[in-house]
């Protein structure tokens, strides 16, 4: 049987301090980004807004990414190397309690960039959800193997730049990118340590 070789990062394997730094260094830079495009740009905010009800539809949608994540992970071999490879870089290092700051940290500000402005930037159509989504993708890219895991948030992407479109709520993508980060994260640091 052959046995799957390690793919090794083309980073060096960081320290919690350094994960959790480049965590909120990111954050400052996409809503620095975020801002700057907003007082230059001939647009507004996308609208958010809290209620119950879109509150309760970003943790259904959440619930639902999440849930699709797993099946990609559990049956697509690329897909779950590109996760490992990543999450492995992001989360090792991180104790249980970062994982608050995994959730919220990129899911405020790239919610606040893709889908907050870049949509409206763009024309808050089809074309501005498959941009945005393109982009949020790219983000996510790590190394040059990495793709299986661009692809899939990518479309992580489109189906949260849907739900702000239809919704008319960035509250909605916000909450489901906050649950999504907090569910999976947890699950794949509770799956390594057995």
């Amino acid at each position: 049987m052959v046995e799957q070789q390690k793919q090794e990062p083309e980073i060096p394997y960081l320290t919690r301090i350094q994960v959790l730094g480049a965590m909120g260094a990111t954050a400052i830079i996409l809503w620095i980004v975020a801002k700057l495009w907003l007082r230059f740009g001939e647009f507004s905010l996308f609208s958010w807004h809290l209620n119950g009800r879109d509150f309760l539809l970003g943790l259904g949608l959440g619930l639902i990414i999440t849930a699709l994540s797993g099946l990609a992970y559990r049956f697509c071999a690329p897909y779950r190397k590109s996760a490992d490879y990543y999450l492995e870089l992001v989360l090792k290092p991180l104790e249980l309690p970062d994982l608050i700051w995994l959730g919220l940290l990129p899911g405020l500000s790239e919610e606040l960039l893709f889908r907050g402005v870049m949509l409206p930037a763009l024309g808050a159509d089809l074309v501005a959800v498959i941009v945005s989504s393109l982009c949020f993708g790219v983000l996510h890219l790590s190394g040059s193997e990495q793709w299986p895991y661009v692809i899939w948030a990518t479309i992580v992407g489109l189906i949260l730049g849907y739900s702000a479109l239809l919704t008319g709520n960035l509250l909605v993508p916000i909450v489901a990118h906050i649950l999504t980060n907090l569910i999976s994260s947890y699950f794949w640091k509770m799956q390594k340590q057995n």
